[in-house]
This record gives structure tokens, C-alpha cells and sequence, in this order.
């Protein structure tokens, strides 16, 4: 019999290792901006061209290399940093990957111009799918000039599973502004398609981050500072009411490389504690300078996930500065003693911590609801997605379009001032449905609604609503049961490509940050079915002439700021497609303006509007909306027997 192993041509091993190393025209720039700054450079410049696709770039002032260098770094295994097999727990430098150069160059036409300061010429090398085509000397100036053009050229396939230049473009800021902050000292230039996306001269880390991110973060950085024997901790924190819903703008370096780390990211929150709205997270760059021994940075092919040995006392010494960074700046708000501690933690007893999956419980009626909050307290209730539920509801009232308006009631039976009316139609219709606030109307179908089938409840707080049932006490989330309305509203919109929008009187302009405006124009169309009507205003900066109708005057800006950070939450947080995304993303941002006083009227019509949405006691994100007390367990609370 024959034999049937056999070693791989370099070519394909190398597309092989191509398929780890290289996943996004990304991921080429990240491995080269690191080579250069390995290489010392001063002046780093990335050109980009249909996001990647057809040209990736880099361009430094570094040491160069020789000509047999040149052609060693495209060798598989090829580095200058590693000799033995200790020198992988002692790395300070980027680029160690001896396959990165292999890889790219197997997947793409690659150009290589680099010459030494000692050296009168420089080399030229252009290979294509691993196959050199040509090594010459030539005329070129110090450093190295690196350029990646057709990504994929050779593999449709992979190629084909890029996402749109917008998408693609988005990554690659990212991976700038990654690299760009961790080096300050150095001064990048990023062009897309010959237009200038940024200029950074070189300078302090205080002004790289405003250069990047806006002149509004000038006035918002809080100076963290703190030296160990263990670990050393420096960078900026932004001040709690620059706190942003979601996560976005948070960057951890570890010896100067970025990392994501969700433990840590606890130890800033945990800061913060009590000093910015729940669900929100503050703006941090924060470096961490340790030992490579206390360190593993393999677990991750990325390299952006790492462990510590001692995790514990990492998260310790974090939030100790920070927290004594707040208290300097004098950053803590003042403590409002007239608010009632006791009534708000009794009120926050039942939440849940927000899921990283949606819960939506399949149920109709009572009966239903009972068993889902009843299995939830016990660990064995089930998530499952909400078009799965609404699937079924839609099929259930196909049969019996009257059973899901008739099992709610029940809730309220039998109590005196509830008088059911069979015949009142509560079908949820989006573009009938009124939220109850002054900045809406309600209609006489919806108020005649109320009226009739009045519920006995009263407003706490302006925040909880507090509803007699047949079975003792509801408690429902004022915020949280909008944001359910809401949010079925706005995916009955984004389904049926429905949309209203209200015209203003003077536009607005907003200006975005360059990852942001790309993610924009990549779901504008998805926007502009919720309401919104917005043209492209010069680079970076988008004009708003029109807002959906619930969107407050004065808070348009705000809104659809919220909008981008909270769907670049659920898109790093959650898997969900985008029409999802985009009906849970305005969902939550717009439910925080519900949370004034109700009248009588508007109380139950949110009560009727909330019981009509598919899964009235979860919100999108899983999180309680409601919880019942029975009899016996207010007795309890009062030590009753």
C-alpha cells in the first residue's frame, strides 16, 4: 500500500496559516503598523484603498532592512526576536508572528521596498501567492515601504466572505486608533481613498486622545497614576457624566498591546461605582506595564485576550487608582440625602444583570406568565428569541385572534373599577400606537380604551407602576415596559419598511467619529425606515433634517449619537442581525425619556399597550419587566402570618 502522508507545499501551508493570521484587510494592517513601529519608526503613514480590498499601504521611517533580510521576512517561522524557546515569555515588542509576512503575502500581489540608513540602495521583492516574482536593487528612502494590494486575489472564497467596504473600513480604524494610542510618541497619517482620515503628530497621550476622539474630551480626562513592585497602572479615565450607555471607547494596553478584558473592565466599573446611570461605562485608556513572566499572551491567536497569574491583585491596584483618580478630580457628585436608600434598593432587589442572550419567554396569558416567572426564579426557565414567540403568537391568533387580549385581563378580574370590555379592539398597530407622554397625542380610540377598562394603579417615583391584580401586587418598570412597546413598534417598522418622520424646522449637524460615520452610512438605510432623514454634510459630519415623531425637540443629536453607541453594543455584546439591532438599539435609548409623570389615562394605557407586545414581562435584552407579589409574600414582608 502506498503512502499517503505527505508534507505540504510551502504555498498552501502558507494560505493555511493565512486563514488564522489573516481574517480582514484589518488584520494585514494591524501586523504591519506593528512592524514598523518594531522597526523604530517616527512617521508611520497607512494608505487604504475600497477599504482594503485593492490596496493596503504602510509606509515608516525605521531602520529598513538589507537585502537578505528582505526576502528571510517572508519566510514561514522567519523572526529577529525569538532565539529560544524563553525568549516567548519575555516579548515587549508587536509583530513576533514569523508567519504574518508568509501569510499575507501568500493571499495577495505584495510589494516590498525598504532600504537601511547605511546602505547607499534599497531592495525591491514582489511576490504573488508565494511565488517571488522579482528581487532588484533600487533608489528609495530610509524605512520601509510595504504594499498589499488585491487581498484574496487568489481566494475567491475568502474573499467573497468580506463584509461591505463601510464594515471593512470600520475595522480598520479600529486597529488605527488601537495602535495609534498605544504609541503616541509616534506620528501616524491615515489616508482612505486620497482622503486625510487623520493626522497625528506626535505628542503626549492627553493629545492623542483628543485628536482622535474630539476637542470634547479635553475637558474630561482625569489623570491615573500608580507604581508597584507588582504592576505599574497609567492613562486617562473621563469624568462619570462623560459616561456613555454601553461599551465603545474603552482601551486597555498591556505592555503597550491592546487587550480586551472583561474582568478588568469590572474592576473600572466597580470605580465608578454609584457614580454614573446604570448601563453605562466610562471612557478609559489605561496602561498596564508588568513583567512578561506574570503573563500568557498565546491563549488568543489575535493576542488580545491575556492572562495574569494574579488576576486578583491586578483588579485591586486598578480600581484603587482609578477610584483615587475620581476623588482628586473631585469627580464623585454629591450624595442627595433626601432621596429614600431604603425604598430604592428594596424597588432594585428584583432586577436582573443584564444577559448577553435574549430572553423571551414563550407563553400567552396568566397561566403562562406564573410558570415563566416562577421557572426564571428557579434556574430552569429557557431563553429563546422573540421573532421565535412572535412567530408563534402570530399563528396562535390566526386561530383565535381574541385569546391573547382575553388571557391578560385575567390578571385584573374580579377587582373592583376593572370593567372588561370584549369588544374594545386592543390589536397592536404600530402606526396607531401612542406612548403616553406629553410628547405624544393619544388618540380617542386609545383614551376611550383606558377609560373603560380602568386599572387600579398609581405611579411611584415617576418611575415604577404599582397595579392591583388578582393574585396581589404588580410591579412593573415603567422605563423597561416602554422600551418592550418601543421596541415592537420599531421592528413592525423596520419590517414593513413603514416609517413617519417629522420634519425640522432648522437641521442639525452632527459630527462623528470616523469608525462611527462609516458604521452610519453602513445601516443608513435601516435608520432612515425608524424615521430619521439625514444626508451626508462633509467628511465625518452628517446633517439631520427629520426625526421620528416620539424623538423629543432639542434631543435629536443625542438620540441618534445613542443610537450608534448602543447598536455597537449589541454588535460586539450580542449576535444579532441588524434589523434586531437597530429596533433594540433606538428601543432602549429612547425609553429613558418615558420616565415623567404619568397621568390616570396614560398609566393604563401603558398597562394595555405592554400586555398587546409579544413578551410583555422581558424586555428585548431579558430583563425583567415585572414581577408579582402574591398575598402571602406581602405578609412576609410585613412579618405577617
Amino acid at each position: 500500500m502506498l503512502d499517503i502522508i505527505h508534507l505540504l507545499p510551502d504555498s498552501i501551508a502558507n494560505q493555511i496559516a493565512a486563514g488564522e493570521v489573516v481574517q480582514r484587510p484589518a488584520s494585514v494592517v494591524k501586523e504591519l503598523m506593528e512592524n514598523s513601529i518594531d522597526a523604530q519608526a517616527n512617521n508611520i503613514q497607512l494608505i487604504v484603498k475600497d477599504a482594503g480590498r485593492t490596496l493596503i499601504q504602510v509606509i515608516d521611517d525605521g531602520m529598513g532592512m538589507s537585502a537578505t533580510d528582505a526576502r528571510m521576512s517572508f519566510e514561514r517561522h522567519a523572526t529577529s526576536k525569538i532565539r529560544t524557546a524563553d525568549d516567548l515569555f519575555s516579548i515587549l515588542t508587536m509583530g513576533f508572528r514569523g508567519e504574518a509576512l508568509a501569510s499575507i503575502a501568500a493571499i495577495a500581489q505584495v510589494e516590498l521596498r525598504s532600504r537601511r540608513m547605511i546602505d547607499e540602495v534599497g531592495t525591491m521583492i514582489r511576490i504573488e501567492g508565494s511565488e517571488i516574482k522579482s528581487q532588484e536593487s533600487v533608489s528609495c528612502t530610509k524605512g520601509t515601504n510595504f504594499q498589499v494590494k488585491n487581498l484574496f486575489f487568489n481566494v475567491p472564497a475568502r474573499r467573497n466572505f468580506l463584509k461591505s467596504n463601510p464594515v471593512e473600513m470600520k475595522h480598520i480604524l479600529d486597529e488605527f486608533q488601537r495602535v495609534s494610542l498605544a504609541h503616541p510618541d509616534i506620528a501616524f497619517t491615515l489616508y482612505h481613498n486620497d482622503i486625510e482620515v487623520y493626522n497625528l503628530p506626535a505628542g503626549k497621550l492627553s493629545r492623542r486622545i483628543v485628536d482622535i476622539f474630539g476637542k470634547a474630551y479635553r475637558e474630561q480626562l482625569a489623570s491615573c497614576e500608580e507604581e508597584t513592585p507588582f504592576v505599574n497602572i497609567s492613562g486617562y479615565v473621563g469624568k462619570p457624566e462623560s459616561a456613555k450607555k454601553g461599551r465603545g471607547e474603552q482601551f486597555f494596553f498591556v505592555n503597550k498591546r491592546f487587550i480586551k478584558h472583561n474582568y478588568l473592565h469590572h474592576a473600572i466599573l466597580s470605580a465608578f461605582e454609584s457614580t454614573i446611570p446604570e448601563g453605562s461605562s466610562p471612557f478609559y485608556v489605561l496602561f498596564i506595564e508588568i513583567d512578561p513572566s506574570h503573563i500568557d499572551i498565546n491563549i488568543h491567536p489575535t493576542k488580545t485576550e491575556i492572562k495574569f497569574d494574579d488576576e486578583r491583585a491586578v483588579y485591586a491596584i486598578i480600581r484603587s487608582t482609578v477610584r483615587r483618580a475620581i476623588g482628586v478630580y473631585n469627580l464623585t457628585p454629591t450624595i442627595d440625602f433626601e432621596s429614600d436608600i431604603n425604598f430604592a434598593n428594596l424597588t432594585n432587589t428584583n432586577r436582573f444583570s443584564d444577559s448577553p442572550n435574549p430572553i423571551s419567554p414563550s407563553f400567552s396569558g396568566l397561566s403562562d406568565f406564573e410558570n415563566a416567572r416562577t421557572s426564571s426564579q428557579q434556574g430552569t426557565y429557557q431563553p429563546q428569541r422573540d421573532d421565535a414567540y412572535r412567530e408563534k403568537r402570530d399563528a396562535d391568533q390566526r386561530d383565535n385572534s381574541s385569546s391573547n387580549t382575553e388571557n391578560w385581563r385575567k390578571l385584573f378580574e374580579g377587582l373592583e373599577g376593572f370593567k372588561p370590555n370584549n369588544q374594545a379592539s386592543l390589536g397592536f398597530d404600530s402606526e396607531q400606537m401612542t406612548m403616553g407622554s406629553k410628547a405624544n397625542v393619544i388618540t380617542d380610540e386609545s383614551r376611550r380604551i383606558a377609560e373603560i377598562q380602568e386599572i387600579s394603579a398609581i405611579q411611584i417615583q415617576n418611575r415604577f407602576i404599582v397595579a392591583q391584580a388578582k393574585s396581589g401586587m404588580m410591579l412593573i418598570d415603567q422605563r423597561a415596559a416602554y422600551e418592550r412597546i418601543l421596541y415592537e413598534k420599531y421592528y413592525n417598522n423596520l419590517k414593513n419598511k413603514k416609517s413617519f418622520t417629522q420634519q425640522l424646522l432648522f437641521p442639525k449637524t452632527l459630527d462623528l467619529q470616523p469608525a462611527d460615520y462609516q458604521l452610519v452610512i453602513e445601516i443608513q438605510e435601516e435608520i432612515k425606515a425608524l424615521g430619521f432623514s439625514f444626508e451626508e454634510f462633509g467628511q465625518h459630519t452628517i446633517k439631520i433634517n427629520g426625526v421620528p415623531p416620539e424623538v423629543q425637540e432639542e434631543n435629536e443629536k443625542e438620540i441618534f449619537e445613542g443610537l450608534v453607541q448602543q447598536y455597537k453594543t449589541n454588535q460586539t455584546d450580542l449576535q444579532l442581525d441588524r434589523l434586531e439591532n437597530i429596533a433594540r438599539s433606538f428601543s432602549k435609548r429612547s425609553s429613558s425619556k418615558y420616565m415623567g409623570e404619568l397621568s390616570k389615562i396614560e398609566i393604563n394605557l401603558l398597562i394595555h399597550q405592554l400586555f398587546e407586545t409579544a413578551v410583555p414581562s422581558y424586555t428585548p435584552n431579558g430583563e425583567p419587566i415585572m414581577t408579582i407579589l402574591s398575598l402571602d409574600q406581602i405578609a412576609e414582608l410585613l412579618n405577617r402570618k
